[in-house]
């Protein structure tokens, strides 16, 4: 709202770095199509693994998690879920296979959010599906257990009005063609999260609202690629440019470019990643594989095989055995033990 009231947003200058950041994702967006004519397995297994790791981050980003054996039993298999974390971790799936399947059917609107906080919680016994009743604020807890506001968003009484505007101005600088859509797109999802329109769920509804707006812009990857676990992966930088952006954000005097600059540099880092899936996989068991390296990669230099099974979301036990055994042998990695507890430590980062 406040990003894009009285041309605010329109008048933001524009840095050298933020515009050959928007040529890079034009560049990457113009050979999605090649990949998905040429390889539609391979994808077909990344966006498993995506959709499964989408919602796992995405919770856990907000202290909601399963257990490891449970995240593909619910997500993929649809298990009834046992508790109230599973539950929440239910609805988040099914409202990112409503986004995946019908992103180009759906109009942003007030409805829209509304029904999807509702989806989202569905399972629990929360009263979603309905904006904040009561004022809310954002809360950092700090290393000692104090908790303190880092922002104060608008009170329940303005919120509907608020979310209105923002939709409708969002809408419409998309359909007049004024402005760099990544932009538009990055600017709504700060304004959404200053609102705070929620009691709760707040972060989750943001995260895939960008995934419906850069489907209708065009960009992809985020199919292929789990934005929220990429954004999980840089988490306190998360926090740390929407703090500085929601700095003088009531006054419509905040800094959108630290947002920005995040906003567009975690999707680079996303599409960098699906090129560099894609172009070392030839096979649907490669891209396992190569999911498998990577999480090795992102993990620390000595891990246990339960923290790899928690790394690698659709990776079976065989696969993930097979796989270590096979790094093994090229001395890539090493045990430290003996039996399923023992701890691996990664010798040469990268290797293949």
């Amino acid at each position: 709202m406040k990003s894009f009231e009285h041309e605010y947003f329109m008048h933001q200058p524009i840095s050298q770095s933020l515009l050959m950041n928007v040529r890079i994702l034009g560049e990457f967006r113009g050979r999605q199509s090649l990949y998905r004519d040429q390889f539609s397995e391979i994808l077909e297994t990344l966006r498993r693994v995506a959709v499964i790791q989408s919602t796992e981050s995405s919770n856990r980003i907000e202290g909601v998690t399963v257990a490891s054996g449970r995240l593909e039993a619910i997500v993929v298999k649809k298990s009834r879920p046992k508790n109230r974390s599973e539950q929440e971790v239910a609805g988040y799936r099914d409202v990112l296979a409503d986004i995946h399947a019908n992103a180009l059917k759906h109009q942003l609107s007030p409805l829209l959010i509304l029904r999807w906080h509702k989806q989202m919680y569905r399972y629990t016994t929360e009263a979603a599906g309905v904006w904040k009743k009561e004022n809310n604020a954002i809360i950092e807890v700090l290393p000692d257990g104090r908790k303190v506001i880092r922002f104060r968003p608008i009170t329940a009484q303005a919120t509907p009005g608020a979310v209105d505007r923002l939709c409708k101005s969002y809408n419409e600088l998309i359909a007049q063609r004024r402005a760099e859509p990544l932009l538009v797109v990055a600017s709504f999802i700060l304004d959404f999260e200053c609102i705070h329109p929620f009691r709760d769920g707040n972060g989750r509804i943001g995260r895939l609202l960008t995934l419906l707006l850069l489907y209708r812009a065009g960009y992809e990857v985020g199919r292929f690629v789990s934005l929220e676990r990429v954004i999980e992966d840089s988490k306190e930088t998360y926090y740390d440019v929407l703090y500085k952006s929601s700095q003088g954000w009531h006054e419509g005097e905040h800094d959108l470019h630290p947002w920005w600059e995040y906003f567009l540099g975690t999707l680079i880092a996303a599409y960098n990643e699906f090129e560099s899936r894609v172009g070392m996989i030839t096979t649907a068991r490669g891209a396992k594989r190569e999911m498998v390296i990577a999480a090795i990669e992102r993990l620390p230099e000595e891990f246990s095989f339960s923290e790899l099974q928690r790394a690698c979301p659709g990776v079976s036990f065989a696969t993930l055995k097979r796989d270590l055994q096979d790094l093994k042998k090229k001395k890539h990695v090493i045990p430290l033990g003996l039996g399923r507890d023992a701890r691996w430590k990664r010798i040469v980062s990268g290797s293949r």
